[in-house]
């Protein structure tokens, strides 16, 4: 693949840990490190602080600002983009000794981080010298509770070697910039004091959300309050004696739009740093008992896919379904916060097989914001819905022409999406309601976007650009052609179900989409390999192995119009069709498709190794397929694509799980019945997962003997276990 490993964190199957701080590692420490709850996230930052370069970043779901609007001098163009706003340092913290601040950079020894898994907490703790002698061990621990989103906590503890003194100042930043604009994007309504608590709110600039901050402090310090310009917090001085720790609590309630008047007393309800801890560790233990995957001898894997999981749970769990899941999550400012069609076709797989809410409310956030994607539609002179490349809010924000006007894949997606999802869960209430109105706007789309070529023998799309983002303005892009061929077919098999189709589609709709769909325009070679789009097979090819590691990323590196030059993929489109409709594609048809593309694909998305090795496990292919398996699940831990600190890639997460699920699992859907053709990996004795079936929890066991099932939850299931249907009983 041409990228290596950074491998700079301790392997454990529960933590991560790191012993060595580094500052030009810091940024990607900040994202690996990176705390969520699905209402707000934060960064692994010093909240101390750090002369390193570095990210404060929080962040809180739904809560975005408008940039400023440009002139567009052709239609379709977007003249105003959006973005996740970077929001107030509700973590900020300041130690000092006799005038001298205390700075995580000047660590000397006895460095430690660590993220604990089963209980979300991250600690972090190291030893300074003291100016006049001696020395002082710094611990900081944070949490943000998972059952009550609004809640989080930080503990200081300090243990100096001699008597000294320490001011410490706890307080919100509300002044922080967001990283892109260079400008703080917050407005101060009010603050309040009341002994040892503290409440402070801000309003967007553009978007008019308002966002409250609470913290209470628990010490035995005498307290003073203080707003200063944009920092509104409590300063105090602690005595330390030798040997002999001083705690420091802060307990937090943070608010998107509250509907309340600013009221310390709501911090009475807010649980000590420990009944938070053993709230999470609650929480956490449920969560591992359903879903955990175990692999036994391969301990870097085994890290990386609970890491994986760990932080997919963080950052989403459809509390809110006019929400969806950023590239980067609640991590990074990377994509602006934007959701992307990663979401309906990677994403979506697990919270089938995980939590079908989830997967029923990412399909929410698609029908809450149709009217967008018919605006949408209009502005590109077609008809129906055009779901967006990139956003929030369900405007599209992508400022660059050639993806947000040429990519059709977020539209198939969504159809993909409602299509498998109501398949599985027989939810024909949401099917015959929000999701037929977003099938047939979508086909509306797909037949005014497309059209009949010169001698009406067959109906595609020019001007396209595929999921292979590194050619654009192509035509009858194999994936684009074969997903609108699939909306239209599901689309007509789901109003031949209902007893008026006649409300959602015209007869002479109908008939118009099944000839499009049977008239759709496919190239295939001689040797079975379906051509990407029309003349790729002529293009310049360029051995991908000849890129040297230290020009990647390739957008950081080539000038934008290179990459367009030869026939190098950037991530999976003809084998991305194969990977979502494995049944429609024979094994040898797979393999001269994967033998012919995978050595032009040079993986500069995070989303392509798990297709990759899935197909390759579907191939027989072992080593290939783990290979690119610890690329998925280390991607972010071991900075293989040289970006992480610029957030975690949550989709490729994602994609972890389903690399092993529907990789060496082989789980796969006939209908509504679930199916597993497992595989043992080489190098592996046994390894579990879990998905839903039936009325319940199903816990597969693989190993060298075979494959065996148990009810973890309910009381029945049907899984056909290589090709044997078996009945599972609690």
């Amino acid at each position: 693949m041409g990228k290596t490993a950074d491998q700079v964190y301790v392997c454990e199957p529960w933590r991560i840990t790191q012993t060595d701080w580094k500052s030009e590692q810091n940024p990607v420490d900040e994202s690996v490190f990176s705390l969520a709850n699905e209402y707000m996230g934060i960064r692994g930052y010093a909240e101390e602080g750090a002369d390193a370069p570095g990210l404060t970043g929080t962040y809180f779901g739904g809560v975005y600002e408008w940039d400023s609007p440009a002139p567009a001098g052709y239609r379709g163009i977007i003249r105003q983009a959006h973005h996740m706003v970077c929001a107030a340092d509700f973590m900020y913290t300041r130690l000092y000794i006799h005038g001298t601040r205390l700075l995580l950079s000047d660590v000397t020894t006895d460095f430690e981080r660590i993220l604990d898994m089963r209980t979300g907490m991250l600690h972090r703790g190291y030893t300074l010298p003291l100016p006049g002698g001696g020395s002082i061990r710094i611990e900081l621990d944070r949490l943000l509770c998972m059952d009550i989103p609004e809640y989080a906590a930080q503990r200081i503890r300090l243990t100096a070697s001699e008597n000294t003194e320490t001011e410490l100042t706890l307080a919100v930043d509300g002044g922080v910039e967001h990283k892109s604009s260079g400008q703080c994007q917050w407005c101060f309504l009010d603050a309040q004091y009341a002994d040892s608590d503290c409440g402070v709110r801000y309003r967007t600039q553009t978007t008019d959300q308002t966002l409250e901050y609470l913290f209470r402090v628990r010490s035995d310090a005498a307290m003073h309050s203080f707003h200063e310009g944009h920092i509104t917090g409590m300063d105090m001085t602690l005595h330390l004696q030798p040997g002999i720790p001083v705690t420091v609590e802060r307990l937090i309630c943070n608010t998107v739009q509250p509907a309340h008047e600013m009221d310390l007393r709501r911090l009475d309800a807010v649980p000590s740093f420990d009944d938070m801890l053993a709230m999470n560790r609650i929480h956490w233990t449920r969560f591992w008992a359903g879903s955990d995957v175990q692999i036994d001898h391969d301990p870097l894997n085994q890290q990386g896919i609970r890491y994986c999981l760990f932080q997919l749970h963080q950052t989403y769990r459809g509390l809110d379904g006019r929400h969806n899941i950023g590239a980067k999550g609640l991590t990074g400012e990377a994509y602006s916060g934007h959701a992307f069609w990663d979401t309906e076709t990677y994403c979506l797989p697990y919270y089938l097989f995980n939590d079908r809410n989830a997967a029923r409310s990412l399909l929410m956030f698609r029908y809450h914001s149709l009217d967008k994607a018919r605006a949408r539609a209009r502005e590109l002179d077609c008809n129906g819905a055009c779901y967006p490349i990139a956003t929030l809010n369900g405007v599209e924000s992508c400022g660059l022409w050639q993806h947000a006007s040429l990519q059709m894949q977020p539209s198939t997606a969504v159809a993909y999406a409602i299509l498998e999802y109501t398949e599985l869960t027989g939810d024909d209430t949401f099917l015959f309601n929000e999701g037929i109105e977003m099938l047939t706007e979508i086909c509306r789309y797909i037949v005014s976007r497309g059209d009949w070529n010169a001698d009406h023998t067959g109906f595609g799309f020019w001007g396209v650009m595929g999921p292979d983002e590194f050619h654009m303005m192509v035509n009858n892009d194999f994936y684009t052609n074969y997903m609108g061929m699939k909306t239209l077919k599901g689309t007509l098999e789901v109003l031949g179900r209902m007893e008026h189709p006649e409300v959602w589609a015209t007869q002479e709709e109908c008939r118009h989409w099944q000839e499009i769909s049977e008239h759709m325009i496919f190239h295939v070679s001689e040797t079975g390999v379906f051509e990407q789009h029309d003349g790729y097979f002529t293009l310049p090819h360029l051995d991908i192995h000849s890129i040297p590691v230290s020009e990647f990323p390739l957008y950081a590196h080539w000038s934008y119009d290179r990459i367009y030059r030869t026939d190098m993929i950037k991530q999976p489109s003809v084998l991305m069709v194969m990977f979502l409709y494995p049944g429609d594609f024979t094994d040898a048809q797979v393999a001269a498709n994967y033998d012919f593309y995978e050595p032009r694909c040079i993986h500069e998305s995070s989303l392509s190794p798990s297709v990759h090795s899935i197909l390759a496990q579907r191939l027989g292919r072992s080593q290939a397929a783990s290979g690119f398996f610890r690329f998925a699940t280390r991607l972010d831990l071991d900075n293989y694509n040289r970006n992480t600190a610029e957030g975690l890639h949550l989709t490729s997460i994602t994609a972890a799980w389903v690399t092993i699920v529907y990789g060496f699992g082989g789980l796969h859907t006939e209908g509504s019945t679930v199916c597993l053709d497992p595989h043992l990996p080489e190098g592996w004795t046994r390894y579990s997962f879990s998905f839903l079936a039936g009325d319940g929890t199903v816990r597969a066991e693989v190993d060298a003997s075979g494959c065996r099932l148990c009810m973890l939850a309910g009381t029945h299931a049907c899984v056909r276990v290589s090709g044997i249907l078996t009945e599972v009983h609690a």
